[in-house]
């Protein structure tokens, strides 16, 4: 594991190996980047045409990652998949963003795991059908609409007692929890019952580095 403090000052030196293949349209890409953003770590992006079906490929599946999916961080002969695996390994080799004792990291990788399997999950699924693709209301979005809110109520509850999810600073579980919640496409979700994660969000997006999502990875911003 790289020294933070050595980190601080060798950064240049190490972060160009990093490449992220992602697109603007993922959110979960999103948490990567946004990642590098508030490190202040130079990264190198490769576009996926995710709408163009290179994720289902031969290719891609061979070559990049066999789950058919995005992101993929690629770190000298490396390729880990999974945003929730990659934001811990940025984390171990950098030094940021991540836990100071073994119970905050348990802490840490709760939220993790309930991002990627409601929070993000739910959200984003109605966010692609209802957003973008625009669905229109249908049992299936209904279905995705109340088990988002439900996800929402339960991290604005959290952070009704707290400014971060873990700790009193930024750590990677904030950082997952965050890929979605910056994407502008409508979900007929009403935000404003949800204050506790609006300040949240204000919090990330002062801090330095912040750029939205649409300005940080390449590719299309629609359908």
């Amino acid at each position: 594991m790289i020294n933070p403090f050595e980190f601080y000052f060798c950064k240049e030196l190490f972060m160009p190996d990093f490449k992220l293949h992602c697109f603007a349209l993922s959110g979960n890409c999103y948490k990567v980047a946004l990642f590098f953003a508030l490190a202040g770590i130079k990264w190198e992006s490769i576009f996926v045409d995710y709408l163009g079906g290179e994720t289902r490929t031969e290719e891609w599946r061979k070559t990049i990652n066999e789950q058919g999916e995005a992101p993929v961080l690629e770190h000298g002969q490396m390729k880990i998949s999974q945003s929730g695996i990659i934001l811990d390994y940025l984390s171990e080799v950098t030094g940021q963003f991540g836990a100071q004792t073994a119970e905050e990291r348990r802490d840490v990788m709760r939220w993790i795991l309930f991002d990627n399997h409601k929070f993000t999950s739910y959200y984003a699924t109605l966010r692609f059908m209802y957003g973008l693709q625009k669905s229109g209301e249908t049992p299936v979005v209904e279905f995705l609409r109340l088990r988002a809110k439900a996800a929402y109520a339960i991290v604005d509850e959290h952070l009704a007692h707290r400014a971060f999810m873990v700790g009193d600073r930024v750590t990677i579980a904030d950082l997952s929890l965050a890929g979605y919640v910056f994407m502008p496409e409508e979900t007929g979700i009403d935000h404003s019952a949800y204050p506790a994660i609006a300040a949240w969000k204000d919090r990330i997006s002062n801090m330095p580095g912040w750029r939205h999502p649409y300005d940080l990875m390449p590719g299309p911003t629609s359908l």
